[in-house]
């Protein structure tokens, strides 16, 4: 008998996933412990795994459904086996509409898959993620010559548009027609039937929406020079590269910041239920922005790390986040938040509250800029700051003092290193 493929439990709190893609198609042979699917839980994706031996019979649940954890996805078991008995939902389905026997040429028996079959069964096993697979198909695009950035290989929406962008369009031939007739009707655009949000990008949704609907947030911004620790960074750099870690603005700018919460105490604070906490530990969460949404896994107790332990924090933190080995637990438990968009040339924005924390920063792309030291003009980079926090548990001249403290710390550079 087959042996179901079930939705499995990637966290406490998760009642059902969705099926991303299928990495296996029907009749394809699969070994146990081979990926035949990736589905997404709120917060992860993650591939799912072939039970036994054998042949994926069945599909049951398509890419973009949505299934209750413990339910069959599909089915795997030996070639030429009836589902009926493993699949008896899908059965009762087709109960009404008994099968008529269809007489079917020997000859059409005998023939080999049409080589289209073929290629179309192979950009299946692809791995697509389902935004990449729309943009593709809307620009009619093969996906099999476009290489993937994403986990595996796998080729993300980001992919498809840097590929979109070194393709160029071919003129459409000039056709010559007579001129339509007045009772015509003219052509309408025509617009993609709507889905419900569904995995990651619901619980984003969700989040978002109830973090600007419940807290009262203010946005306060300055400019940091941070000309001389980018001097500091190199040396230190030069000096660490027999060990393999590389120190970026992101780490400088989390030291800076776990240092100015240990002089403001009050920003490392969460809010729940009306019930404002404040935290003698810093426990950092750093955004990782991922084709389908963001993810803050949280470095725990960051604030009895060095600036090269929290260097590599940061970066093991942000790899299993986009391979998918970050668990559930990871997730939780943040008391500040940073977010960075400086790679996307955006200087200054408004970040959103990560409940129920009570700041978050946000770091906008380091310029050069001339700026007068003293009476001399000189080229000196500036990064800008943005920092959000809920003016119900904190009012603004503190935050700001919160925000200087950390302007500070990034433009002398040895104070938060002493820390």
């Amino acid at each position: 008998m087959g042996v179901n493929v079930i939705m499995p439990k990637l966290g406490m709190g998760m009642e059902e996933g969705t099926v991303v893609e299928w990495l296996k198609q029907e009749g394809d042979e699969v070994k146990k412990g081979d990926s035949v699917a990736v589905i997404s839980s709120d917060k992860i994706e993650k591939d799912v795994e072939a039970p036994a031996d054998g042949v994926l019979l069945k599909i049951q649940a398509s890419s973009d459904e949505v299934v209750k954890v413990g339910e069959a996805i599909g089915i795997v078991g030996e070639a030429g086996e009836e589902t009926d008995a493993t699949a008896a939902p899908q059965a009762e389905l087709h109960r009404e509409a008994p099968e008529m026997p269809v007489e079917t040429p020997s000859s059409i028996q005998q023939t080999e898959e049409p080589v289209a079959a073929k290629a179309e069964k192979y950009v299946s096993r692809i791995r697509v993620s389902p935004a990449a697979r729309k943009l593709a198909k809307a620009h009619g695009m093969d996906v099999t010559g476009i290489p993937g950035t994403g986990p595996n290989g796998r080729i993300t929406r980001s992919d498809v548009e840097r590929h979109i962008g070194h393709i160029t369009p071919e003129p459409e031939p000039s056709i010559s027609s007579p001129a339509p007739e007045a009772d015509v009707e003219p052509v309408t655009s025509r617009s993609s039937i709507g889905k419900p949000l569904a995995g990651m990008r619901k619980v984003i949704a969700d989040r978002m929406f109830k973090s600007l609907q419940t807290t009262a947030q203010l946005t306060i911004t300055m400019k940091a020079d941070v000309t001389d620790l980018l001097t500091i960074r190199q040396q230190m750099n030069e000096s660490l590269q027999s060990s393999g870690v590389k120190l970026t603005v992101t780490d400088f700018v989390a030291k800076a910041v776990i240092a100015s919460l240990k002089k403001h105490p009050a920003m490392n604070a969460t809010l729940e239920n009306g019930k404002l906490a404040l935290h003698d530990r810093v426990h950092l969460g750093i955004a990782v922005a991922l084709d389908g949404g963001l993810m803050v896994p949280v470095i725990n107790d960051a604030c009895c790390l060095s600036i090269k332990k929290l260097s590599e924090q940061i970066r093991t933190n942000a790899d299993d986040v986009r391979n998918g080995r970050v668990g559930a637990e990871k997730l939780k438990g943040s008391t500040f938040t940073i977010t960075n968009l400086g790679h996307y040339d955006v200087e200054y924005f408004t970040p959103v509250l990560n409940p129920p924390e009570i700041g978050i920063l946000g770091l906008g792309r380091a310029m050069p800029q001339a700026l007068f030291v003293g009476d001399e003009l000189q080229k000196r980079t500036i990064q800008p700051l943005s920092l959000t926090f809920d003016h119900r548990a904190i009012d603004g001249a503190p935050a700001a003092e919160f925000l200087q403290t950390i302007k500070t710390m990034l433009e002398q550079p040895y104070r938060m290193l002493a820390e």
